[in-house]
């Protein structure tokens, strides 16, 4: 009769260990009882990178890489990023259910009026030498919050917490436009309570002269659907960060500063500029061929294909594919599109790549929108953090409330020298 269980059997000792299985897992700690005696520690797993390791249950999102699959609280991104704006996938994402009318016109309102930073915050922004990196400005912007609001590090207490998520989550477009005017020796622009979330942030990044800003509805809407689409992933490098520094009950703002620095590194937020210039040093759509067989020779890499989790093409690709299109009606086209379009059907169409399921990721459209609405590639990871903040902040309230967790501590395996005895330096080889 089957068993929701493994059985497991000690060659070293001839013994046999019966272990419980659930949701396709075996806990950990039920190998320590592997042992061949009383002084031996027991059986660990060694997981690089956690391929294979699951460290902990979350309801946030569901994600199926072999079949293509990413859902937010059980809504398929599709349906979201078509039907949604941000502050409803935000709503959702935290809360787990989708806004009602009251329920979103308080959290728009709660977020819209925290949006405000100290001014001795914006000082401190503008001592960052003119050409410092906006990703660094943000990383170093959001842990001195912490500072701001001492009351931030009594993660226990409900309220402050959900306080504090609601700044995070205000600040972050503010934060954000202020390290970009910054890089371009361009005055602050405040926050316009009056625009939505993504049309305020278009307005601190971009307006000059005029009285008020008006942003093109194109490219509002673009950013809403980008936002929507960043907004979480499962427990990515960053997001494994965010729960791991929060492990130790330290305050969200020093939490996320460390996701932040995650997200900064080119394997994961600055994927996309990866894209870019791998686009840029093909250079024209005659030579995609060429390129392809170098890749094949293992002399170059296919940059924004192929993904850690999907097997399949990425949804959020297929998405964000179509906004590339809306946004160079507006913008203009850019030239390394036709080259991207090109790129991805050839390499749809050959065994190689199929069978390595090498599809196009999120990654390989979203820096050629950036670039056309105008940013220089050092802000993509920045345009990256803004929407996870919320995937990170619930995470980690997630993770608060999980009696199974504890502070974040993984095993090693020790490969340096035995015990030796200290040498005086007169003695020493």
């Amino acid at each position: 009769m089957a068993k929701d269980s493994l059985t497991v059997k000690d060659n070293r000792t001839g013994k046999e260990y019966e272990l419980p299985i659930s949701d396709g897992t075996i806990k950990a700690m039920d190998l320590r009882q592997i042992k061949t005696g009383a002084e031996d520690f027991g059986i660990m797993t060694y997981d690089p990178a956690f391929m294979n390791t699951a460290s902990t249950k979350s309801a946030i999102t569901y994600l199926d890489g072999d079949k293509g699959i990413l859902r937010y609280r059980g809504y398929p991104i599709e349906q979201l990023a078509e039907k949604c704006n941000y502050m409803e996938v935000s709503y959702l994402i935290l809360y787990g259910e989708l806004p009602n009318k009251a329920q979103y016109d308080q959290w728009v309102f709660d977020i819209t009026h925290h949006t405000i930073l100290h001014e001795n915050i914006r000082h401190f922004m503008q001592n960052f030498r003119y050409d410092a990196h906006p990703m660094g400005m943000f990383i170093s912007t959001v842990a001195a919050l912490s500072t701001f609001y001492p009351e931030a590090t009594k993660i226990a207490d409900k309220e402050l917490r959900t306080i504090q998520i609601q700044r995070l989550i205000a600040k972050v477009p503010t934060i954000a436009g202020f390290s970009y005017r910054h890089t371009r020796g361009l005055p602050h622009v405040y926050p316009d309570n009056a625009l939505s979330y993504p049309g305020n942030f278009l307005n601190m990044m971009f307006k000059f002269t005029e009285l008020r800003y008006e942003p093109n509805p194109v490219l509002e809407r673009a950013l809403d659907v980008l936002f929507i689409l960043h907004a979480d992933h499962e427990q990515n490098c960053s997001t494994n960060a965010m729960r791991a520094i929060g492990s130790s009950k330290v305050d969200p703002y020093s939490a996320m500063a460390g996701a932040a620095a995650a997200l900064y590194g080119p394997l994961h937020g600055g994927a996309n500029e990866e894209v870019l210039k791998m686009l840029a040093q093909i250079g024209d759509v005659k030579s995609i061929p060429a390129f392809l067989d170098k890749v094949k020779k293992g002399e170059g890499k296919l940059m924004g294909f192929g993904h850690r989790v999907y097997k399949n093409y990425d949804p959020r690709a297929k998405i964000i594919k179509k906004v590339a299109e809306d946004v160079f009606k507006v913008t203009g086209r850019n030239p390394l599109l036709d080259i991207a379009l090109e790129l991805e059907s050839i390499a749809l169409k050959e065994d190689y790549f199929i069978s390595r399921k090498l599809y196009p990721n999120v990654d390989f459209y979203s820096g050629i929108i950036y670039q056309a609405m105008g940013l220089p590639v050092s802000f993509f990871p920045v345009m990256f953090a803004i929407p996870r903040t919320v995937g990170w902040l619930s995470q980690w309230q997630e993770m608060l409330g999980d009696e199974e967790q504890k502070i974040a501590r993984p095993r090693q395996i020790y490969t340096g020298v035995d015990e030796r005895d200290f040498a005086p330096m007169d003695k020493r080889k």
